[in-house]
Protein backbone atom coordinates (compact mmCIF):
# COMPACT_ATOMS: atom_id res chain seq x y z
CA UNK A 1 0.00 0.00 0.00
CA UNK A 2 1.45 3.82 -1.20
CA UNK A 3 2.36 5.67 2.05
CA UNK A 4 -0.12 8.86 2.21
CA UNK A 5 3.52 11.15 2.36
CA UNK A 6 7.31 10.34 3.34
CA UNK A 7 7.91 8.96 6.23
CA UNK A 8 10.84 8.21 8.21
CA UNK A 9 10.55 6.44 11.74
CA UNK A 10 12.94 7.57 14.75
CA UNK A 11 13.55 5.18 17.70
CA UNK A 12 14.07 6.51 20.92
CA UNK A 13 16.38 4.01 22.66
CA UNK A 14 16.01 5.38 25.81
CA UNK A 15 12.42 5.59 26.33
CA UNK A 16 10.41 3.67 28.99
CA UNK A 17 13.39 3.34 30.75
CA UNK A 18 15.91 1.77 28.07
CA UNK A 19 12.87 -0.91 27.01
CA UNK A 20 12.51 0.82 23.24
CA UNK A 21 16.52 0.11 22.48
CA UNK A 22 15.15 -3.96 22.28
CA UNK A 23 12.36 -2.84 19.61
CA UNK A 24 15.10 -1.39 17.09
CA UNK A 25 16.02 -4.95 15.11
CA UNK A 26 12.51 -5.77 15.11
CA UNK A 27 11.40 -2.39 13.55
CA UNK A 28 13.97 -2.49 10.98
CA UNK A 29 13.38 -5.92 10.16
CA UNK A 30 9.51 -5.37 9.64
CA UNK A 31 10.28 -1.98 7.54
CA UNK A 32 12.26 -4.26 5.60
CA UNK A 33 9.27 -6.40 4.45
CA UNK A 34 6.57 -4.17 4.75
CA UNK A 35 8.07 -0.65 4.00
CA UNK A 36 11.10 -0.86 2.24
CA UNK A 37 10.93 2.86 1.20
CA UNK A 38 10.82 3.60 5.24
CA UNK A 39 14.39 3.76 6.46
CA UNK A 40 14.03 3.41 10.87
CA UNK A 41 16.81 5.81 12.62
CA UNK A 42 17.99 5.37 16.71
CA UNK A 43 18.34 8.61 17.37
CA UNK A 44 21.47 9.54 19.60
CA UNK A 45 20.51 12.39 21.26
CA UNK A 46 17.48 15.41 21.30
CA UNK A 47 19.95 17.35 18.14
CA UNK A 48 20.60 14.58 16.01
CA UNK A 49 16.70 13.26 15.99
CA UNK A 50 15.91 17.34 15.55
CA UNK A 51 18.64 17.53 12.67
CA UNK A 52 17.65 14.57 10.90
CA UNK A 53 13.70 15.82 10.94
CA UNK A 54 14.35 19.00 9.89
CA UNK A 55 15.92 17.52 6.52
CA UNK A 56 12.93 15.70 5.60
CA UNK A 57 10.66 17.23 2.99
CA UNK A 58 7.65 19.70 4.51
CA UNK A 59 4.79 17.81 5.23
CA UNK A 60 6.47 14.51 5.84
CA UNK A 61 5.73 12.04 8.80
CA UNK A 62 7.64 11.27 11.56
CA UNK A 63 7.14 7.89 13.37
CA UNK A 64 8.49 8.49 16.97
CA UNK A 65 8.71 5.45 18.73
CA UNK A 66 8.73 5.90 22.30
CA UNK A 67 6.75 8.39 25.06
CA UNK A 68 5.80 11.73 26.25
CA UNK A 69 9.15 13.00 26.59
CA UNK A 70 10.07 12.03 23.05
CA UNK A 71 7.63 13.76 21.59
CA UNK A 72 8.35 16.51 23.38
CA UNK A 73 11.34 17.47 22.77
CA UNK A 74 10.95 16.73 18.98
CA UNK A 75 7.96 19.06 18.65
CA UNK A 76 9.68 22.19 17.79
CA UNK A 77 11.22 20.22 14.71
CA UNK A 78 8.24 18.85 13.56
CA UNK A 79 6.24 22.34 13.86
CA UNK A 80 8.49 23.74 11.83
CA UNK A 81 8.80 21.44 9.19
CA UNK A 82 4.43 21.06 9.30
CA UNK A 83 4.94 17.37 9.50
CA UNK A 84 2.44 14.77 10.84
CA UNK A 85 3.36 13.07 13.97
CA UNK A 86 2.30 9.63 14.17
CA UNK A 87 3.29 7.20 17.24
CA UNK A 88 4.77 3.90 18.20
CA UNK A 89 3.57 4.20 22.15
CA UNK A 90 6.83 3.07 24.23
CA UNK A 91 6.70 5.52 26.64
CA UNK A 92 6.92 5.64 31.01
CA UNK A 93 3.24 7.78 30.33
CA UNK A 94 2.20 7.70 27.15
CA UNK A 95 -1.15 10.66 27.74
CA UNK A 96 -0.37 11.65 24.41
CA UNK A 97 -0.47 8.29 22.61
CA UNK A 98 -3.21 7.57 25.29
CA UNK A 99 -5.76 10.67 24.36
CA UNK A 100 -4.60 9.50 20.76
CA UNK A 101 -6.39 6.30 21.49
CA UNK A 102 -2.98 4.17 20.38
CA UNK A 103 -2.08 3.09 23.74
CA UNK A 104 -3.84 -0.37 23.46
CA UNK A 105 -2.06 -1.43 19.89
CA UNK A 106 0.98 -3.74 19.98
CA UNK A 107 3.45 -2.15 18.18
CA UNK A 108 3.54 -4.17 15.09
CA UNK A 109 -0.17 -2.74 14.44
CA UNK A 110 1.09 0.59 15.59
CA UNK A 111 3.64 1.29 13.43
CA UNK A 112 1.18 -0.08 10.18
CA UNK A 113 -1.30 2.36 11.48
CA UNK A 114 1.21 5.04 12.02
CA UNK A 115 2.22 4.93 8.67
CA UNK A 116 -0.87 4.66 6.76
CA UNK A 117 -3.62 6.06 8.74
CA UNK A 118 -4.76 9.41 7.87
CA UNK A 119 -4.22 12.21 10.05
CA UNK A 120 -6.05 15.42 11.35
CA UNK A 121 -5.12 18.60 13.38
CA UNK A 122 -4.34 18.52 17.02
CA UNK A 123 -3.59 21.69 19.55
CA UNK A 124 -0.40 22.60 21.17
CA UNK A 125 -0.20 24.40 24.23
CA UNK A 126 3.21 27.11 24.37
CA UNK A 127 4.94 28.42 27.59
CA UNK A 128 6.62 31.39 27.41
CA UNK A 129 9.04 32.18 30.44
CA UNK A 130 12.21 33.93 30.75
CA UNK A 131 12.68 34.21 26.51
CA UNK A 132 12.21 30.79 26.50
CA UNK A 133 9.33 29.00 24.62
CA UNK A 134 8.28 25.31 25.34
CA UNK A 135 5.95 23.69 23.11
CA UNK A 136 3.73 20.64 25.08
CA UNK A 137 1.66 18.19 23.69
CA UNK A 138 -0.02 16.61 26.69
CA UNK A 139 0.68 19.14 29.47
CA UNK A 140 2.19 22.05 31.21
CA UNK A 141 2.67 21.43 34.79
CA UNK A 142 3.48 23.89 37.85
CA UNK A 143 4.16 23.57 41.59
CA UNK A 144 3.67 19.83 43.14
CA UNK A 145 2.80 18.31 39.91
CA UNK A 146 6.04 19.21 38.44
CA UNK A 147 7.80 18.23 41.41
CA UNK A 148 6.59 14.79 40.95
CA UNK A 149 7.62 14.30 37.72
CA UNK A 150 11.15 15.71 38.72
CA UNK A 151 10.95 12.58 41.14
CA UNK A 152 9.83 10.03 39.15
CA UNK A 153 12.24 10.43 36.69
CA UNK A 154 14.90 9.07 39.26
CA UNK A 155 12.39 6.65 39.93
CA UNK A 156 12.86 2.62 40.24
CA UNK A 157 13.54 1.05 37.00
CA UNK A 158 10.97 -1.30 37.44
CA UNK A 159 7.81 1.37 37.87
CA UNK A 160 6.26 2.19 34.88
CA UNK A 161 3.68 4.89 34.11
CA UNK A 162 1.20 5.62 36.71
CA UNK A 163 2.57 3.46 39.49
CA UNK A 164 6.08 5.28 38.87
CA UNK A 165 4.29 8.67 39.58
CA UNK A 166 2.43 7.47 42.87
CA UNK A 167 5.47 6.50 44.28
CA UNK A 168 6.87 10.08 43.14
CA UNK A 169 4.01 11.21 44.75
CA UNK A 170 4.23 9.63 48.10
CA UNK A 171 7.83 10.73 48.13
CA UNK A 172 6.93 14.34 47.08
CA UNK A 173 4.78 14.81 50.26
CA UNK A 174 7.36 14.44 52.81
CA UNK A 175 8.27 17.82 51.89
CA UNK A 176 4.96 19.07 50.97
CA UNK A 177 5.36 22.60 49.47
CA UNK A 178 2.88 25.39 48.51
CA UNK A 179 2.97 28.22 46.22
CA UNK A 180 1.62 31.57 46.29
CA UNK A 181 0.48 32.04 42.79
CA UNK A 182 -1.64 35.07 40.73
CA UNK A 183 -3.34 33.58 38.36
CA UNK A 184 -4.90 35.51 35.46
CA UNK A 185 -7.07 33.71 32.80
CA UNK A 186 -8.09 35.28 29.43
CA UNK A 187 -7.73 38.73 31.28
CA UNK A 188 -9.79 38.20 34.24
CA UNK A 189 -8.01 37.80 37.73
CA UNK A 190 -8.41 33.83 39.25
CA UNK A 191 -6.82 33.23 41.94
CA UNK A 192 -4.55 35.30 44.50
CA UNK A 193 -2.94 33.36 47.09
CA UNK A 194 -1.11 29.73 47.95
CA UNK A 195 -1.64 26.74 45.39
CA UNK A 196 -0.54 23.34 45.65
CA UNK A 197 -0.52 23.48 41.60
CA UNK A 198 -1.43 24.99 38.98
CA UNK A 199 -1.08 22.96 36.15
CA UNK A 200 -2.59 22.81 32.45
CA UNK A 201 -4.10 20.19 29.95
CA UNK A 202 -4.64 19.35 26.59
CA UNK A 203 -5.54 15.76 27.01
CA UNK A 204 -7.84 13.93 29.20
CA UNK A 205 -4.67 12.50 31.53
CA UNK A 206 -1.44 13.05 32.39
CA UNK A 207 1.24 11.40 34.77
CA UNK A 208 0.77 8.13 32.72
CA UNK A 209 -2.70 8.07 33.31
CA UNK A 210 -3.94 9.87 35.66
CA UNK A 211 -7.66 11.55 34.62
CA UNK A 212 -7.00 15.05 35.50
CA UNK A 213 -9.05 16.51 33.21
CA UNK A 214 -11.50 13.77 31.70
CA UNK A 215 -13.34 15.97 29.37
CA UNK A 216 -10.12 17.56 27.80
CA UNK A 217 -9.99 17.59 24.15
CA UNK A 218 -6.81 17.64 21.61
CA UNK A 219 -9.03 19.61 19.26
CA UNK A 220 -11.20 21.94 20.64
CA UNK A 221 -9.25 24.93 20.66
CA UNK A 222 -8.51 25.67 24.14
CA UNK A 223 -6.33 24.53 26.59
CA UNK A 224 -7.82 23.58 30.76
CA UNK A 225 -6.32 24.64 33.92
CA UNK A 226 -6.23 22.63 36.85
CA UNK A 227 -5.82 24.37 40.01
CA UNK A 228 -5.39 23.26 43.32
CA UNK A 229 -5.71 26.07 46.70
CA UNK A 230 -4.07 25.54 49.86
CA UNK A 231 -4.09 21.53 50.95
CA UNK A 232 -2.32 20.50 53.71
CA UNK A 233 -0.66 16.94 53.83
CA UNK A 234 -3.42 15.05 55.11
CA UNK A 235 -5.55 17.60 52.66
CA UNK A 236 -3.50 16.15 49.74
CA UNK A 237 -3.33 12.61 50.76
CA UNK A 238 -7.43 12.35 51.04
CA UNK A 239 -7.53 14.46 47.37
CA UNK A 240 -5.47 11.56 45.72
CA UNK A 241 -7.92 8.93 45.69
CA UNK A 242 -10.32 10.91 44.41
CA UNK A 243 -7.52 12.09 41.31
CA UNK A 244 -6.98 8.38 40.59
CA UNK A 245 -11.14 8.00 39.89
CA UNK A 246 -11.35 11.10 38.26
CA UNK A 247 -13.81 12.78 41.60
CA UNK A 248 -11.46 15.32 42.11
CA UNK A 249 -13.35 17.72 40.07
CA UNK A 250 -16.43 18.39 42.74
CA UNK A 251 -13.67 19.11 45.74
CA UNK A 252 -14.26 23.02 46.60
CA UNK A 253 -11.10 23.49 46.74
CA UNK A 254 -10.04 22.57 43.07
CA UNK A 255 -10.81 24.48 39.85
CA UNK A 256 -10.92 23.82 36.35
CA UNK A 257 -11.20 26.16 33.74
CA UNK A 258 -11.03 26.02 30.08
CA UNK A 259 -9.01 29.17 28.55
CA UNK A 260 -6.68 30.09 25.58
CA UNK A 261 -4.47 32.45 27.40
CA UNK A 262 -3.03 31.94 30.76
CA UNK A 263 -0.89 33.88 33.41
CA UNK A 264 0.79 33.10 36.48
CA UNK A 265 2.75 35.49 38.49
CA UNK A 266 4.91 34.09 42.09
CA UNK A 267 7.17 35.88 44.47
CA UNK A 268 9.42 32.35 44.74
CA UNK A 269 10.52 30.19 42.05
CA UNK A 270 7.70 27.58 40.89
CA UNK A 271 8.89 24.19 39.39
CA UNK A 272 7.65 23.62 36.00
CA UNK A 273 7.45 20.63 33.49
CA UNK A 274 6.49 20.39 30.11
CA UNK A 275 4.76 16.46 29.03
CA UNK A 276 6.41 15.14 32.20
CA UNK A 277 10.30 16.70 31.43
CA UNK A 278 11.19 19.25 33.87
CA UNK A 279 11.97 22.77 32.59
CA UNK A 280 13.34 24.70 35.45
CA UNK A 281 11.17 27.25 37.74
CA UNK A 282 10.15 30.60 37.21
CA UNK A 283 9.04 33.58 38.91
CA UNK A 284 6.66 34.06 35.87
CA UNK A 285 4.92 32.35 32.92
CA UNK A 286 2.69 32.80 30.07
CA UNK A 287 0.38 30.01 28.52
CA UNK A 288 -1.29 30.06 25.67
CA UNK A 289 -2.74 27.36 23.17
CA UNK A 290 -2.03 26.81 19.41
CA UNK A 291 -4.92 25.88 17.62
CA UNK A 292 -4.67 22.95 15.03
CA UNK A 293 -0.53 23.11 15.13
CA UNK A 294 0.25 19.60 14.53
CA UNK A 295 -1.42 17.24 12.57
CA UNK A 296 -1.39 13.95 13.68
CA UNK A 297 -2.60 9.95 13.64
CA UNK A 298 -5.54 8.98 15.65
CA UNK A 299 -6.49 5.45 16.54
CA UNK A 300 -9.60 4.40 13.70
CA UNK A 301 -8.32 7.29 11.21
Amino acid sequence: MALPEPALVLLNPCAAGGRAAALAEPVSRWLRDQAPDVACEVVDGIDAARDLISRQPSGSRVVLVGGDGTIHRMLPALVDRACTLALVPLGSGNDTARALGLTSLAWADALAHALHASASPMDLGECHFDHHCVLFASSLTAGFDSAVGERALGGPPGLRGLPRYLWATLGELAALRRWPMKITLDGTLLHDGAALFASVLNTPSYGGGMPAVPHARIDDGHLDLLVAGHFGRAGTVFMLPRLLAGRHLSHPRVRCLPFKELRVESPIAVPLAGDGDSEGSAFSWRIAVRPAALRVVRAGA
